[in-house]
């Protein structure tokens, strides 16, 4: 009696055994060191939550590919870490009323049990926290480099508020008008800031993207939030007045068509315009807009808007042109100001239809106007009409003279731009790095010596946000105030944090040399073990995260640190596991899958199958406990096979070699393409193919069952493990080579064809494969000797495929 699968048993004895005997290793057995393989996960902030089915799916895909390459020669690189600051860890900290070293460090200990439960192939000797002095220190020197180079600026501007958190936020962590962490509704309040310029770098994060093998929807997204756009400035006088206004225009060949401009509430003119009889309604508005995010603004459909009661003047035309205020207008976007074309702008035409603003159309089909226009004519390409000097040209020839035009007659220059803002860096929040600058009344801000880094953050009992616009630092008087660098005299340090952010934008480079007091990592192992080769996680970091942390290494690439100028090679991103319905996991709603259940019932093997097995890994998946079942007892059928086969002395067959390549070559193709959901829909279709054999020929052979085993291995690594030395092996499946197919041996000796008969099937029949038309059609007339009835007048073969009869 074969013994039965005990996958606890099983799982803790291999743990223990690649804890004592690690398989991923650098040499390889003749000596030579390996090629590196860089695999990365996004690292998880310690969220008291701990992981949920959601979080392994991702650890798992990635380990998957690890324990891949790492059969495919490879020395695999597969760290892990931790983005413990930042709003999540204090929010928590917060609700539970404890300080957030502690509530980090204890939910640290936690998920990384947890971690461990997947059995991923990871080097914890590689581990980094971003909280650690000897990390965060260098995230302030880079800080320091860029302060020096002049990307880190200081500005007083509006920016997101949340109210709940009580700290500001950059433009990309507003998600519908509110805090993607805690969910308030975000406001605008003026402060004081640290920004980054990123902008700085725009044309090259742009550019560089047709270098990535990344998702093109992933690429998109970015290239969308750069928004590159070509054009010209336009000055438009104010009317009566000695002021003007600039606006930027992506179509200066419909100039003639502007009969309105529209002003950002912000812009510095848009109070200053409004007429006395307007005043109150523009006031009122300014206000009003300014309790709105940039998102809300964007995405409310029904246009809002004032009348200011003054008027420019088109340069062009030289038509009086009403000034307007309006929310859809961001004063961070091109001038803060626009004109607006309503005939050949839907969003303009909406505006104008709704505050009865004339519709002058500039650009027609075949040149011919609509009449009674319905909706704004957007085709780029039409001729000139109403447009003067321009009448009977073609628009799409005609934008770049446009530009010219304006810059040679004065009243304006051609331009290019960006929707990309530059990054607001600074939070008023306790637990993040502190900005390494102090404030001297004579030297202005002075960056801390890079000698004195890391600059740590003090130990406080008060650590809740202070709601003024102030960290919880200001109020340490004995940390506050210092000494200035440059010239000694009393000075203050900064006492606004860095956001989140900041750690998770290079932290991929410290992994690989975490112990370096010297260097944010050498140049030798820059050069050989980066750029990362495989980053993979979930599509809602494409733009925050992946954008921040591609500036960040093109500007350390530019200070000579690394090599390269993009961190990730190649990108995926893997689909959410939700609940029922499609809702997203999270306890408030009661609907969070712990995976530690499903380990101790069914074991580590089955939940890493399942969570390839929901579906697509690129897709969202609904999440049922009851399919684990299934891929439960596909493992049983495994181990029973091997247990009834292990000690039989059976000689490979045809048949046993044809499957065992099939095989090979099912799970390396849908793998090599990601398709790891019928990866494992494949492991159970050729593992009954394999039982059917035993049956019919006494048994398997050694060889075929030791190859499953190799490429079950990095699915189910511990039953793989288990398998592989029931077999006999010596050493570990680990220790392999992944096999490669034979297409000869994989051929038919004989198939299958349908027959029919003007077009409907009459017999199937069994013939070589390699049969000539001839053969084919000889033996399929024989098979339906008995239904014809007629005369033949065609007779088709389609080799492999099909014979048709047609009859008369």
């Amino acid at each position: 009696m074969s013994t039965p699968y005990n996958h606890k048993a099983i799982e803790q004895k291999w743990r223990k055994n690649w804890a004592a005997n690690p398989v991923n290793k650098k040499i390889d057995e003749k000596g030579n060191e390996k090629q590196k393989y860089y695999c990365l996960d996004m690292f998880p902030y310690p969220s008291a939550n701990g992981l949920h089915v959601g979080h392994w799916r991702g650890y798992v895909i990635s380990d998957v590919w690890s324990r891949y390459k790492l059969l495919n020669g490879y020395y695999i690189i597969h760290p892990m870490g931790w983005d413990a600051f930042g709003l999540p860890a204090e929010n928590y900290a917060i609700k539970i009323g404890v300080h957030p070293a502690k509530s980090t460090a204890e939910n640290i200990v936690n998920i990384k049990k947890q971690i461990d439960e997947i059995s991923a192939l990871y080097d914890w000797d590689m581990e980094v926290n971003t909280t650690d002095p000897d990390f965060y220190k260098w995230t302030q020197w880079i800080f320091v480099k860029m302060f020096k180079e002049g990307l880190a600026y200081e500005k007083e501007f509006p920016i997101n508020w949340c109210p709940s958190c009580k700290t500001g936020l950059a433009n990309e962590e507003v998600v519908n008008g509110a805090c993607e962490r805690c969910g308030t509704t975000v406001t605008k309040k003026n402060l004081r800031q640290w920004m980054l310029k990123i902008t700085q770098y725009a044309d090259r994060l742009l550019d560089d993207l047709d270098k990535l093998d990344w998702p093109e929807k992933v690429k998109k997204m970015q290239a969308d939030w750069i928004g590159k756009s070509y054009g010209a400035e336009v000055d438009f006088p104010v009317e009566g007045s000695e002021e003007s206004i600039r606006v930027y225009t992506t179509r200066p060949d419909t100039l003639y068509g502007a009969t309105f401009m529209v002003l950002a509430p912000e812009h510095e003119l848009a109070a200053k315009l409004a007429t006395p009889e307007q005043k109150e309604a523009v006031d009122k508005y300014i206000l009003e807009a300014s309790m709105k995010s940039n998102v809300d603004r964007l995405q409310d459909k029904e246009k809002t808007g004032v009348f200011t009661g003054s008027y420019a003047i088109n340069p062009l035309s030289k038509e009086k042109t009403p000034i307007w205020i309006s929310d859809y207008v961001l004063a961070d976007y091109g001038t803060g100001a626009i004109m607006c074309v309503p005939a050949h702008d839907q969003r303009d035409f909406e505006f104008a239809t709704k505050f009865g603003i004339p519709i002058v159309q500039v650009i027609a089909k075949d040149g011919v106007a609509i009449e009674n226009m319905t909706e704004a004519y957007t085709e780029a390409a039409g001729t000139m009409i109403n447009s003067e000097q321009w009448n009977g040209l073609e628009s799409s020839a005609l934008k770049v003279d446009a530009a010219k035009e304006v810059e040679e007659k004065g009243f304006g220059k051609a331009t290019v731009n960006f929707k990309l803002r530059d990054w607001v860096f600074s939070r008023q929040r306790y637990w993040g790095e502190p900005i390494p600058i102090v404030h001297c009344p004579d030297c202005g801000a002075v960056p801390v010596p890079e000698e004195e880094l890391p600059l740590l953050l003090p130990e406080v009992e008060s650590y809740e946000p202070t709601g003024t616009g102030e960290s919880p630092l200001a109020g340490i008087d004995e940390w506050v105030n210092t000494t200035c660098p440059c010239c000694g005299k009393p000075a203050k340090r900064e006492t606004n944090t860095m956001p989140q952010w900041a750690g998770s934008s290079w932290y991929f480079l410290r992994y690989i040399d975490n112990k370096n007091n010297e260097e944010l990592v050498s140049k030798e192992k820059a050069a050989k073990y980066l750029p990362v080769d495989m980053y993979i996680g979930g599509v809602e970091h494409a733009v925050l995260h992946l954008l921040y942390s591609r500036f960040y290494t093109k500007f350390l690439y530019d200070q000579g640190v690394v090599p390269f100028e993009e961190p990730f090679e190649k990108l995926f991103n893997q689909g959410m596991i939700t609940g029922k319905n499609g809702v997203k996991m999270s306890k408030s709603k009661g609907n969070v899958v712990s995976p530690d259940d499903l380990v101790n019932d069914y074991g580590c093997d089955s939940l890493r199958m399942y969570e390839l097995f929901v579906g697509p890994p690129e897709l969202d998946a609904e999440w049922d406990d009851r399919g684990i079942d299934g891929v439960n007892r596909y493992l049983k059928r495994v181990w029973n096979l091997v247990q009834e086969n292990k000690d039989k002395d059976v000689a490979a067959t045809g048949s046993m070699i044809k499957e065992r390549n099939k095989l090979i070559y099912d799970i390396t193709t849908r793998l090599d393409t990601f398709s790891l959901n019928t990866v494992i829909s494949g492991f159970m279709e050729h593992n009954n193919n394999l039982i059917e054999l035993a049956k019919k020929e006494g048994g398997i052979d050694k060889e075929t069952l030791g190859t499953m085993a190799i490429l079950l291995s990095p699915f189910a690594p511990h039953i793989a493990e288990e398998v592989w030395q029931e077999l006999g092996n010596e050493g570990s499946v680990f220790a392999n080579t992944w096999p490669k197919y034979d297409l000869e041996a994989m051929k038919d000796d004989e198939i299958e064809v349908p027959v029919q008969v003007n077009g409907k099937t009459k017999a199937v029949i069994t013939i070589a494969a390699e049969a000539t038309a001839e053969e084919a059609l000889a033996v399929a007339k024989e098979a339906i000797a008995g239904k014809l009835s007629g005369n033949i007048v065609k007779e088709i073969y389609v080799p492999k495929r099909i014979v048709n009869i047609v009859m008369k």
